[in-house]
């Protein structure tokens, strides 16, 4: 019996253990999942506020609206009987004209507000996509290209951009950035995706099933564009007064405060008033805040800052704008005949496998920093664009390819946060919008040249040069700003220390 007994108290021990081992096997579970999952940055971008998560979702429906209009859009004027050249042009007059809508809006979004500047933006997308969508003369498109938002490139244009990693960087704690702007990222590459594969995808079938025409088959991806532009005009305005720009005292505020401070203190001002307050002194500064009130306040250093990253990348978009997507999803429409339903596939896979690389980056950024990150991540994708037009077995160029877009945004989150962390808070909705502005300028020159080059049967020459100017770019970054971020990190420490030490 005591055996049995025995046996049995084993037993209930036995399972007690199996139980505890069970119970803190699943105690540690979650343990082990918040960490993968903190790896992925997911834990950061579920704690963010739900501005941030309106952002992401804003991007998301954008990047999807130029993803689909991207794949047809050089296929489009093609079929109106537009020459290549003639093409390249439309494109390049498109960024130029984005260029300063984007620098003027920019510039002054923090003044009139972010959140009116992203509704007026989706507002521009709405009347481009619909002037696409029923006009085929030639100038009436570029204008609307030009004053409107239409993307060349499959990538970002406009002023949502700057805005939105300001308000991303406003919002974010700094140890959750990297996190955050790598999904921000992610989210508009997969949209990107999936706006190519359900672009090409519905051209096919009103074209082959419906028996469309393909100019209308084209027009009816312009519709899409412009309803997408009233659903992130609704995503605009569900954001909250949170987004907007903290405000700061005036050089000219602060004297009116100081000066009322000392009106108020009539034992020590004057009986008939000092030397010193005259009207004209006090206006002058009046003035001066109010034609300055809606221009931003850049510092010396913040100057020095956004001329070397301006430089850089203007090469870099240089580079982007000689093989943007336009071209190169017609490079393999053209060489290989892919048809548009293949073709949004293939690059509806690119640009997923682009995506889930920069969870991938956001990871190395916590272990290697930003700007190692950023360049040995981008530099094989130069490599490997240069490598596309060399085979002329579609097989090889399509590796080559997906090479490409396994490694080419891995730079995208280090690199906002690498910006968000060198710009001081104040500074930053302006120089990224400079940023951004000298980025689309850069690309801008790109497409005309490669259209030349194209009609001249030297369409190879744009992607070996842009693989050239990127590999440029990756090594000069890596020069110049490899020890940048330590000596930003020691003086906020020991600006944090002096502040501590003051108190």
């Amino acid at each position: 019996m005591e055996m049995l007994v025995s046996d049995y108290a084993i037993i209930t021990e036995g399972k007690g253990k199996t139980k505890t081992r069970k119970r803190h096997t699943m105690e540690e579970s979650p343990s082990l999942l918040v960490r993968f999952l903190s790896e992925l940055g997911l834990v950061s971008l579920y704690h963010s506020k739900p501005d941030v998560k309106l952002l992401c979702l804003q991007r998301f429906v954008r990047l999807f609206a130029y993803g689909a209009s991207t794949l047809v859009l050089v296929l489009y004027l093609q079929s109106l009987g537009i020459s290549k050249t003639r093409i390249g042009l439309f494109m390049t007059l498109t960024l130029v004209g984005d260029v300063c809508i984007s620098f003027c809006l920019t510039l002054v979004a923090d003044g009139l507000g972010r959140k009116a500047i992203l509704a007026l933006g989706a507002l521009m997308m709405v009347g481009s996509g619909v002037a696409f969508a029923v006009s085929d003369n030639y100038w009436v498109l570029l204008a609307a290209a030009i004053f409107g938002v239409i993307s060349p490139s499959g990538n970002e244009i406009g002023p949502f951009r700057a805005i939105e990693e300001s308000v991303v960087a406003h919002l974010t704690e700094p140890a959750s950035r990297s996190d955050v702007y790598a999904w921000y990222s992610l989210l508009g590459t997969a949209g990107t995706a999936f706006g190519l594969m359900t672009g090409g995808w519905a051209v096919q079938y009103v074209s082959t099933v419906l028996h469309w025409d393909l100019i209308d088959a084209y027009r009816f991806i312009f519709y899409g564009y412009a309803v997408a532009g009233l659903v992130k005009l609704s995503l605009a305005l569900l954001l909250s007064s949170a987004v907007e720009a903290d405000e700061k005292a005036s050089p000219a505020k602060a004297t009116i405060k100081s000066n009322g401070a000392a009106g108020n203190n009539t034992e020590t001002s004057p009986l008939l008033g000092g030397g010193n307050a005259s009207p004209q002194a006090d206006e002058e500064p009046k003035s001066r805040s109010r034609a300055g009130a809606l221009l931003p306040d850049i510092s010396k250093e913040g100057y020095a800052i956004m001329t070397s990253l301006c430089v850089f990348f203007a090469l870099d978009a240089f580079a982007s704008g000689l093989a943007s997507m336009s071209w190169v999803t017609y490079f393999f429409r053209w060489r290989y005949g892919i048809e548009e339903g293949k073709l949004g596939s293939i690059f509806f896979v690119t640009s997923i496998t682009s995506a889930l690389s920069m969870l991938v980056a956001s990871s190395l950024a916590k272990r290697f920093g930003n700007i190692k990150t950023m360049v040995f991540t981008h530099l094989p994708s130069s490599i490997f664009l240069s490598l596309i037009p060399a085979f002329p077995d579609v097989r090889l160029s399509l590796l080559f390819l997906w090479l490409r877009a396994s490694s080419q945004s891995m730079d995208v989150a280090p690199r906002a946060a690498f910006l968000a962390a060198v710009i001081k808070p104040s500074e930053r909705t302006a120089i990224m919008g400079v940023i951004n502005v000298v980025k689309t300028t850069g690309a801008s020159l790109g497409p005309f040249l490669t259209g030349t080059l194209a009609d001249h049967g030297l369409f190879w020459v744009a992607f070996v040069t842009a693989g050239c100017l990127k590999a440029t770019y990756d090594l000069g970054m890596l020069a110049v700003f490899q020890n940048h971020e330590k000596h930003v990190a020691e003086r906020e420490e020991r600006s944090g220390e002096a502040s501590a030490a003051s108190a």
